[in-house]
């Protein structure tokens, strides 16, 4: 048997193809594993944070109308969201939400006590958590989803702000018809971004503005960017959005339209004699005389007598009518048509009713009571406050007056983005708001409902008469600009020279479609997210 010599230099070498890899170090590691998300803050700092944003979101909203810090509560919101488990994401989000409805809705407080304020409140803070619970499960998978810092950058905001409208929509119209207040939207009628409405509507500028905010934070959280780079971009984003011109909003003629606030206690519990609500309009409206309108709106149940039953109120408004030249009157009434009950704007015009519009969206809980046996044995005393139920409209949104095509939204009706596009798809020139704040007293909510009927203006590109039994009363032009306003509380009349108009915004036809799109992309994020398993080490 041979014995073959080694050959030390053979030890040590080997084919090329064979070659055994580097050690790797804990750096390539690190690189090929996604990023363990931590969180921003401790939970009890992001509790109490969450508690700030929550005040803080409120504070864009009138009263205070501090719009800015809206954006700064989504950004505490948010930051609070990273890196958080599934039960801290829902904690967070429930006491960001429901402090942030406690604050804003606490006007309900005034006649109906603490019981429908609270529990309104809690319901939409758990929206809120779950909203914040699929937020949080997106960030604790990005670095998975998207392992590049643009992909980050790029996909992950609009993910965020996808899921944010998400929430934000389903809560606007379920159940029993939802509750469309407090989108982050409706916090910036009077900041730069309202004219975005116009382009891409209500629930598109919650996105936009969510949107930015998940971007900036997202540039600060990616710590290999280069300073001048992180300023550029962030630079770069905000401009984007605060640069964007405004619809021109075209005009097409104008009609002399009068508008009346009689200053009436005609709130759902208060108690007066019939007819004063009628008298305190009838009043008002005649100071009119001589200025020749081309016609005169009234505010819901600015006639407490139905003028189709009552000869007293048909007599009153022919009066009103005949001392102003023959012109048309738009009034709210409530009407009983058979064992139906309507809450109904009326067209009066040669001593009969010529048309007339049902509200399309009654207030649950106010004027019409879901679920009447279960809720009756939670709380029968105020259950019972609720004595009838009013039915949902089904008519057509607008009147023709006199060559004018008016659309007419009746309270509540203004916060529903499909019924307020539909009125322009009908023709709308103008967009007569009749609504009735006599039960929130001088509380927020008439300003806040005042701000939503200026973005549906801008939104739109129609002037818009709100008008309410006690204020605050403006007519506002297309571009949101106040023409007049009454003072909340005070008798008055408001008469203008209205601009009319025909042209469709962007956001008229394509602001269903965007809200569908962005909370789309939203969902297929956030399946992209859970679905992406953990990449393998490179082999080398």
């Amino acid at each position: 048997m041979t014995t073959l010599a080694r050959d030390p230099s053979a030890v040590r070498r080997r084919p090329v193809g064979l070659s055994q890899p580097p050690a790797r170090s804990r750096l390539d590691e690190r690189l090929d594993q996604p990023r363990l998300v931590r969180p921003v803050m401790p939970l009890w700092l992001a509790i109490l944070a969450a508690a700030a944003a929550g005040v803080a979101l409120d504070a864009g909203f009138p009263d205070k109308g501090w719009w800015p810090f809206t954006l700064v509560g989504v950004a505490v919101v948010l930051l609070a969201l990273i890196g958080r488990s599934w039960w801290q994401a829902l904690l967070i989000g429930f006491v960001a939400g429901a402090v942030f409805w406690g604050v804003d809705i606490f006007w309900l407080t005034l006649y109906l006590g603490p019981v429908p304020w609270g529990g309104l409140a809690a319901f939409m803070g758990l929206y809120f958590a779950a909203g914040s619970l699929l937020i949080a499960l997106v960030y604790r998978r990005a670095d998975r989803a998207w392992p590049s810092r643009w992909g980050r950058l790029g996909i992950l905001p609009l993910v965020i702000a996808g899921l944010w409208i998400l929430r934000e929509g389903v809560s606007a119209v379920w159940p029993w018809g939802g509750f469309s207040w407090g989108r982050v939207a409706m916090s910036q009628s009077e900041s730069p971004t309202s004219g975005l409405v116009a382009w891409i509507g209500i629930s598109g500028l919650s996105f936009v503005l969510v949107w930015l905010v998940a971007f900036l934070i997202q540039v600060g959280r990616e710590w290999d960017l280069r300073p001048t780079s992180r300023i550029l971009t962030a630079a770069i984003a905000i401009a984007a959005v605060f640069a964007v011109p405004a619809w021109p909003a075209p005009t097409q003629g104008t009609s002399r339209i009068a508008a009346v606030q009689g200053n009436s206690d005609a709130g759902l519990f208060s108690q007066h004699s019939p007819g004063d609500i009628l008298s305190d309009h009838v009043s008002e409206s005649l100071t009119l005389a001589g200025q020749h309108p081309d016609m005169v709106v009234w505010p819901e149940n600015g006639s407490d007598l139905d003028p189709a039953r009552y000869p007293y109120a048909a007599a009153a408004l022919d009066e009103v009518s005949a001392t102003l030249g023959g012109a048309p009157i738009i009034a709210g009434t409530i009407q009983v048509r058979g064992d139906k009950v309507y809450n109904t704007s009326l067209l009066w015009q040669d001593g009969q009713v010529q048309d007339f519009y049902d509200k399309r969206h009654p207030v649950p809980f106010a004027e019409w009571m879901p679920a009447r046996d279960f809720f009756h044995a939670l709380a029968p005393d105020l259950v019972d406050l609720v004595t009838r139920d009013y039915e949902f409209g089904s008519t057509d949104m607008t009147f023709d007056v006199d060559g004018v095509i008016a659309g007419i939204s009746i309270c509540f009706d203004i916060t529903d983005d499909a019924v307020m596009r539909e009125t322009t798809k009908e023709g709308a020139q103008v967009l007569l708001s009749q609504t009735n704040n006599a039960d929130f007293g001088k509380t927020d909510e008439n300003l806040q409902q005042l701000a939503i009927a200026r973005l549906r203006a801008i939104e739109l590109g129609r002037s818009v008469v709100n008008i309410s039994t006690v204020g605050t009363s403006e007519i506002i032009g297309p571009d949101g600009s106040t023409i007049q306003a009454i003072p909340a509380y005070q008798p008055g009349t408001l008469l203008a020279d209205v601009p009319l108009a025909t042209t469709l915004t962007p956001a008229s036809i394509l602001g269903g479609q965007l809200e569908w799109l962005g909370a789309g992309f939203g969902l297929i994020g956030l399946a992209v997210a859970l679905t992406v398993r953990p990449s393998r080490p490179r082999r080398r």
